[in-house]
């Protein structure tokens, strides 16, 4: 008997069935070995996901707890010390005073805390003034450049006091390149074009002129209303006569 044109037949039918069946076995076997495995490892699988939460809660408590407080007991503790400094009291800034910590201090304890990290500059900068130099660079080569508009000052102070360290050694390209580091860390009126007129003086002193006058004219070019910018064509007509 002829079928209808277009209406499945019981054999076209049974192709889609069937292969339905099988996909349906084998999701069947599939979940069966997922269940098995669970059965088996779901343990494991505890213990990894236990330690994953211990982790990650580990270093956000560390992070937000643990160092929190220790960068305000480190800050407590510098505040001292950042006072000596500003008297001019190197050695005691450095070392303490018996009953307060020196910078060393807090960087023995706190070094890992932000107030350990300024610490090592602050360090650098004392044994600059001591004319210890070789213990300043270290010191000031462990510092970590931080982000923000303030602390601009601090990163701008720690290259262009390598470059005076440079300059003691008379290593004038290095300090040079200490300088210009200088200058661009911050970009603002104060650290800018005391670093420029700093590496326009390093060029006189190296016989380079041109290399001077460049340096003096960004003063004038960039940063008009600076200080240095007030006497600074007393320097460029130096560098104009070499």
């Amino acid at each position: 008997m002829a079928t209808q044109k277009g209406k499945p037949t019981s054999k076209t039918l049974a192709k889609p069935a069937a292969q339905q069946q099988e996909i349906e076995v084998k999701m069947n076997n599939a979940l069966g070995r997922t269940e098995d495995f669970l059965h088996r490892n779901g343990k494991s699988l505890l213990t990894v996901v236990l330690v994953l939460v211990l982790v990650v809660g580990g270093y956000f408590a560390y992070k937000h707890l643990y160092l929190a407080g220790r960068g305000e007991r480190a800050a407590a503790a510098m505040f001292v010390a950042q006072q000596n400094l500003a008297q001019e009291m190197y050695e005691v800034a450095l070392h303490g005073d018996g009953n307060n910590l020196g910078f060393l201090d807090v960087i023995a304890h706190y070094g890992s805390t932000p107030q350990g990290n300024i610490a090592r500059h602050y360090a650098g900068l004392c044994f600059v003034k001591l004319g210890d130099f070789d213990s300043a660079m270290e010191y000031l080569e462990r510092y970590r450049r931080v982000r923000g508009i303030p602390a601009h000052i601090v990163n701008a102070q720690n290259f262009g006091l390598r470059g005076d360290i440079h300059v003691q050694r008379n290593e004038l390209d290095r300090a040079v390149e200490m300088y210009e580091r200088a200058v661009r860390i911050g970009e603002n009126l104060m650290t800018s074009p005391y670093y420029l007129k700093k590496m326009g003086l390093v060029h006189l002193s190296a016989n380079r002129p041109a290399e001077a006058m460049n340096a003096f004219q960004r003063i004038l070019d960039e940063y008009p209303a600076s200080f240095e910018a007030r006497d600074i064509e007393k320097y460029m007509g130096a560098a104009g006569q070499m």
